[in-house]
């Protein structure tokens, strides 16, 4: 993903990346070991998501999830 400014949010990043590699929601609720209705709710933004279960969802796409501020840069794997 990238430092968006402005722009999308991440959770279209995830979505973007999910139809570039032209996989279906319960795809990738498969491999991440999650429900299909949890991808739609990272894909929608939904404000209460288990981070696990996102890093989960993130790893399948081949994304990464950063944490980036004045003092730190850190990535959760």
């Amino acid at each position: 993903m990238h430092d968006h400014a402005d722009s999308q949010p991440w959770w279209a990043d995830v979505r973007q990346r999910r139809v570039a590699l032209q996989m279906r929601q319960d795809d990738v609720a498969a491999l991440a070991g999650v429900s299909t209705r949890f991808v739609h709710a990272v894909e929608t933004g939904k404000p209460s998501l288990h981070l696990d279960k996102v890093v989960a969802v993130l790893q399948v796409l081949g994304l990464e999830l950063r944490i980036v501020g004045p003092d730190v840069a850190t990535e959760v794997t």
